[in-house]
């Protein structure tokens, strides 16, 4: 690996990392606020990367595919009632949009787009976190929009089909990317998004 692809690596892991450690701990910490401390007594309820880090995941795929995530915060649904559950699932999405927003706010009030190395780390930040907000809306088990889905269901037989289908899960996501749905409506949303944040395309 060159130096440049090497300084480039560090340079997006460091936004991974920090983009990754918020949708966590918002988990955790919207989980923590309903009662279930199991993150805070697990040393996870922090914006500590390294609490966050899983080698495989956050250090390794992303070298090799630029895909990765993090170890996903534990949380006790079973102490949660359905909209509690609703919530700490939306939690992580939320705040990575919330994040990119601000950072939108950023980028127009202080015009980072003439300011090419500010200007361009900030526009990155933004992608990830809306990357990381809409994909982890997709309803696939282990995905967050699959919990919410689950929260909203109301007949045994709903919740019943849905654990079925959660064990086949990662084999529906590696499908989903597969067939290429990253491209088709991942980046499509990505684009709009970017879009109404008034933000040149990252396309």
């Amino acid at each position: 690996m060159a130096i440049s692809e090497l300084l480039m690596y560090l340079f997006t892991l460091s936004i991974f990392l920090v983009s990754l450690s918020i949708h966590e701990f918002a988990h955790g910490w919207t989980a923590y606020r309903f009662g279930d401390d199991t993150a805070k007594r697990m040393g996870r309820l922090t914006l500590n990367p390294i609490a966050h880090i899983s080698l495989f995941g956050t250090i390794i795929m992303p070298l090799l595919v630029h895909f990765g995530w993090a170890k996903p915060v534990p949380v006790n649904f079973s102490v949660l009632n359905k909209k509690q559950i609703f919530l700490v699932a939306f939690a992580g999405p939320a705040a990575n949009l919330s994040l990119a927003c601000a950072l939108a706010v950023a980028f127009h009030l202080f015009r980072l787009k003439a300011v090419p190395f500010a200007g361009d780390f900030v526009l990155l930040a933004i992608l990830f976190n809306i990357i990381l907000a809409v994909f982890n809306l997709i309803p696939i088990p282990p995905l967050d929009g699959s919990r919410m889905v689950y929260a909203g269901l109301k007949s045994p037989e709903a919740i019943n089909v849905y654990r079925q289908v959660g064990q086949f899960g990662m084999l529906l996501l590696i499908g989903f990317l597969f067939l290429g749905g990253f491209e088709r409506i991942i980046l499509p949303v990505v684009e709009l998004l970017f879009g109404l944040l008034r933000l040149p395309s990252p396309l």
